[in-house]
């Protein structure tokens, strides 16, 4: 076994260690989501934190982990009789990105379970974290459905394993870490509260911090166990510093004036539900603990709240996690309690100790992509300078700010794809209604109970069957299918050009395209973002998970020159071809966003349809959005989408409330004029 980083010579992270070790004092707490950047010691640190948890003592031969002093009474391998426990380090298991649902949960023989009637269960991932950590990297790349399992047992403390109402239950508590990539798309709202921290890390700038993180990494490469050697004191003492704090944790007090400060702070910032006070309540808790103090300050509600709310403060995909320290700070003041101790110096040493390089310092905020102020942009219907203004098909015009966002149509794919779980086109997938039975094509997850028994019933009297139980075999066993929604990739093709830039226009557009992509993220899509003006079509951005980034660079998107409509489509062309080769269960979804012009170069027009034939032939679901205002309308659009085999919508017809009212599915044949 590999020897693991120390936990006590990572440098700064302050709020990474410190939400770590809050959970492993007190579980309780609700895990911890780690939001960072590449490369910044995330799965280093939750690693290291598995050689500081203290051992835990279990049944021998118990596959669930059961304390011996008072073992789970639903234990599948139990009842346990009284015996002494064996003592083991507490595991660290990883879940991996294309884990199945039963190997997080767990399998059950469904064959036994219906021949012999006997609960016949392979434990899964969450047995076998029991008493210790779950970390999931890249949690945010994980299918919702897993993701749901996962919260549901960390919530509950317990995982339930049905199939046919044949169901096993087993304990399920553990220290459920998870680490993303912001860049590489975002968690659900719902999902973000399920956890009870979330802390933000970022490389530091500072140089001297930066070589200290390479020489010690490069010194742990040369030599891991010397180099761990040099950390065992620091190790040991912070090892014992944990469970110290976990034996006092039972006589830390709440007051009143604590609580009076939770709840204040928590409606103060318009939280959802009452999870983010119970939460706070814990942190604040376990932080009074750390500090070896039995009553909980008002420092430690501050940082209980840095920790506990600001992934609670999202209000739409697109809002980056934050709070404002100086409301938060006046919210305290208004509801100081008098249960505090005045003294910040008196007993137990006043709240975290000073800040330093050592694992038990508190957290200093770190600068990151979140906390970079946005472009400076001219406010929608903003006057320009003198001697700005530029006409159609001019020069480069400054960009707008997107228009007010709607709740748009559903567009799909037609036909049933095999795509990554989503919200969007119909698809054969593991979880929707059940369509139709076939035989297993590996293990079997989701058993058709009738189609089974009727496979079975012709040969029981050749089987001997002699009492009222069906003899199965296995190629009896009928795997269902089902069918769901998928997520597919939608390629935004926007026209930024100067028939596009009139002010007001692009605003609005903007807004469409900006109302798309959260649509998007509420139905899981990979989504990409092409644009054209001038002489050529750029890839603002390649397909990706994070809706996030579509956003962010559609807010700056500059405007004005020619049409290159063909080139635009080219591109698109090009980048749907590789994308096909990279995911070719994952279905595009092409929506172009332009006014149908073409200009610029030698016959533009006829350059366009070809480009647009190359998507018609390949069968790929288009949509065009006709950006055409003005009285007098050439209709160019809606021909274009006739060359694309697709459909057009204009602005006012996108939105779901609009007097249009039907929902408009992408229609894959060919609706070219006669």
């Amino acid at each position: 076994m590999s020897t693991p980083y120390p936990f006590t010579a990572i440098v700064g992270q302050d709020d990474l260690r410190l939400g770590l070790l809050l959970n492993a004092i007190s579980p309780a707490v609700g895990g911890v989501l780690v939001r960072g950047e590449k490369g910044t010691a995330k799965s280093t640190a939750v690693r290291a934190l598995a050689a500081l948890m203290p051992q835990v003592s279990v049944v021998p031969g118990c596959r669930f982990s059961c304390d011996p002093v008072s073992p789970d009474p639903a234990c599948p391998d139990g009842p346990h009789e009284s015996a002494s426990g064996v003592s083991r380090a507490a595991r660290t298991v990883e879940l991996p990105v294309g884990a199945s649902e039963d190997r997080l949960v767990g399998a059950l023989d469904i064959e036994r379970a219906l021949a012999e009637g006997v609960k016949a269960f392979e434990p899964g991932l969450l047995a076998d974290a029991h008493r210790g950590i779950l970390y999931v990297d890249e949690v945010n790349l994980l299918h919702d459905h897993l993701v749901d399992l996962l919260l549901d047992a960390a919530a509950m403390g317990a995982s339930y394993v049905e199939r046919e109402g044949v169901s096993v239950r087993h304990a399920a508590r553990f220290l459920l870490v998870g680490t993303m990539n912001p860049e590489e798309g975002e968690l659900r709202p719902q999902l973000l509260d399920r956890f009870g921290l979330t802390v933000e890390v970022a490389a530091s700038r500072e140089t001297d911090l930066r070589v200290e993180v390479v020489r010690r990494r490069l010194a742990y490469d040369d030599d891991p166990a010397g180099f761990a050697s040099k950390w065992a004191d620091e190790e040991g003492a912070l090892r014992a510093r944990i469970v110290d704090a976990r034996a006092l944790l039972p006589e830390v007090r709440l007051g009143d004036g604590a609580l009076r400060q939770i709840a204040a702070t928590c409606a103060a910032f318009e939280v959802d539900g009452m999870r983010a006070d119970i939460v706070m309540a814990r942190t604040a808790t376990a932080l009074a603990a750390w500090a070896g103090r039995t009553d909980v300050q008002a420092e430690d509600v501050r940082q209980a709240a840095l920790l506990a709310l600001p992934h609670r403060r999202r209000r739409n995909p697109f809002d980056a996690p934050g709070l404002d320290e100086d409301k938060l700070d006046d919210t305290l003041e208004q509801n100081s309690g008098e249960d505090e101790d005045p003294d910040p110096d008196g007993p137990g040493g006043g709240g975290p100790p000073p800040q330093g390089d050592g694992p038990d310092t508190p957290p200093r905020p770190e600068g990151g992509a979140d906390n970079t102020p946005a472009p400076s942009v001219p406010e929608q219907g903003s006057e320009q300078e003198p001697g700005q203004r530029q006409p159609s098909g001019g020069g480069e015009q400054q960009p707008v700010r997107a228009g007010e966002p709607f709740r748009t149509k559903m567009l799909s794919v037609p036909g049933l794809g095999e795509g990554a779980a989503g919200r969007r086109s119909r698809a054969r997938t593991e979880h929707g209604r059940t369509t139709g039975a076939r035989r297993p094509q590996g293990a079997l997850t989701k058993l058709h109970l009738a189609a089974t028994v009727q496979a079975a019933a012709p040969h029981q009297r050749a089987r001997g069957r002699s009492g009222r139980g069906l003899v199965v075999r296995r190629d009896d066993l009928r795997q269902a299918t089902r069918e769901g929604r998928e997520g597919n990739l939608v390629l935004f093709v926007v026209d930024a050009s100067g028939s596009m830039a009139a002010r007001q226009r692009m605003a609005a557009v903007k807004g469409a395209v900006l109302s798309l992509l959260m649509d998007a993220y509420q139905r899981r899509d990979k989504v990409g973002l092409i644009t054209f003006r001038g002489k050529e079509a750029a890839v603002v951005l390649p397909p990706t998970s994070s809706v996030d980034a579509a956003a962010a660079r559609l807010e700056t998107l500059p405007t004005g020159g020619r049409t290159p409509l063909a080139a635009g489509l080219l591109k698109a062309h090009d980048v749907l071809r590789v994308e096909r080769l990279r995911d070719p269960s994952r279905r595009p979804l092409l929506l172009v966003v332009t006014d149908g012009r073409a200009t610029g170069g030698p016959e533009p027009v006829a350059l366009a349809t070809r480009a647009a034939r190359l998507h018609e032939v390949e069968g790929t679901a288009s949509v065009v959005v006709d950006c055409e205002s003005g009285p007098v309308r050439l209709g160019l659009a809606v021909s274009l989408a006739q060359e694309l085999g697709g459909t057009a919508v204009t602005l006012d017809e996108l939105r779901a409330d609009s007097i249009a009212g039907l929902v408009k599915d992408v229609q894959g044949d060919n609706r070219r004029a006669a």
